[in-house]
C-alpha cells in the first residue's frame, strides 16, 4: 500500500470520528496487511496531534479470550491514547456512534520499555497502577464482523479512557489474579479476573513492546499503558453510573450524559 492511499485511509476514519458519521470496514473496498493497517493509525494519529492533540498512552486490546469471542477476532492489538480521550467524572454520548465501556488495569511508566521484555523489567519500569475503564467507539458501522486490520486502522477502536487513583506500592499485590467488577447503576454488569487479561496484565505490557518493536516504537517514560479487557464490553446509554472495583485498587466510576 503506497502512502497515497494510507492518507486517503487515515482521513476516511478520521472524518468518520470527528461528524459521527460511520462508513463501512476499509476491507470491503481494499485488501491489505496488517502492517498496512498500523500506518493508517499512525496517519490517523498525526492527524489528531496536528489538530492539537498530544500522545500520552498506549492501549492493549483483545487481550481476553472473552472480548476477542466478542468481537471475532483471533490476536492482540494495540491503540495509541491522546489528552483529549481522558475522562474525568463524566463522558458525553454527543458525538459518539456506538460506544461500550470495559473494565482495565492502567500501568504508569517512569522507565522506557523497548523490544523484548521480561516480566521483572516491566514491574522495575512502572511506578504504579490504577483500575481503569476504556470507552470503545468503533467508526465503522457495525461494531463487530470486522477484520483485524479494520480495527487497527481505526485505532484499535480507541475513545475515552478514566483512571481510578494511582496505586505506587503495588508490588505486593497479586496481579494475575485481582477481581475485577463493574457495576452499572449499581448493579454488577461484568465480573471476572485480572487472569483474563492476557493471563497476566503484566504480559500484556510484554505484548506490547513486542508489537511496538515491529514498527520501530517503545514505550516512553512518562506514558502509560492500558492492559486490556478483563471481561466483555458494556454498551452505553445516557443515564449510566459505571463503576469499577479492582481488588486493591481505588474504585472508578463515571456518569454517562446525553451531551
Amino acid at each position: 500500500m503506497d502512502q497515497n492511499q494510507i492518507s486517503e485511509l487515515s482521513e476516511r476514519l478520521h472524518n468518520a470520528r470527528k461528524n459521527a458519521s460511520p462508513i463501512s470496514q476499509l476491507s470491503k473496498d481494499i485488501s491489505f496487511s496488517r502492517a498496512d493497517a498500523y500506518s493508517i493509525q499512525e496517519a490517523g494519529i498525526d492527524r489528531r496531534v496536528k489538530d492539537g492533540e498530544n500522545v500520552i498512552g498506549l492501549k492493549m486490546g483483545l487481550t481476553s479470550e472473552a472480548k476477542r469471542k466478542q468481537m471475532d477476532l483471533d490476536a492482540p492489538l494495540y491503540g495509541v491514547l491522546t489528552d483529549k480521550m481522558q475522562c474525568h467524572k463524566t463522558y458525553s454520548m454527543k458525538g459518539s456512534i456506538h460506544p461500550k465501556i470495559e473494565p482495565e488495569i492502567v500501568f504508569f511508566f517512569n522507565k522506557e520499555l523497548e523490544g523484548v521484555v521480561t516480566r521483572e523489567e516491566v514491574l522495575d519500569a512502572c511506578e504504579s497502577i490504577a483500575a481503569c475503564m476504556e470507552i470503545l467507539d468503533s467508526r465503522y458501522e457495525q461494531f463487530k464482523y470486522f477484520s483485524m486490520e479494520d480495527v487497527i486502522s481505526d485505532n484499535s477502536s480507541s475513545s475515552h479512557f478514566i483512571f481510578g487513583e494511582k496505586l505506587s506500592n503495588f508490588k505486593e499485590l497479586d496481579l494475575k489474579n485481582l477481581k475485577m467488577e463493574m457495576k452499572v447503576n449499581g448493579q454488577v454488569a461484568q465480573s471476572g479476573s485480572s487472569e483474563a487479561i492476557s493471563g497476566d496484565p503484566v504480559v500484556s505490557v510484554i505484548q506490547q513492546c513486542e508489537l511496538l518493536s515491529k514498527r520501530g516504537k517503545k514505550i516512553e517514560a512518562g506514558t502509560f499503558v492500558l492492559a486490556g479487557a478483563a471481561t466483555p464490553a458494556v454498551a452505553l446509554e445516557p443515564g449510566m453510573v459505571v463503576e469499577l472495583e479492582v481488588e486493591g485498587l481505588a474504585p472508578v466510576s463515571i456518569e454517562i450524559k446525553e451531551s
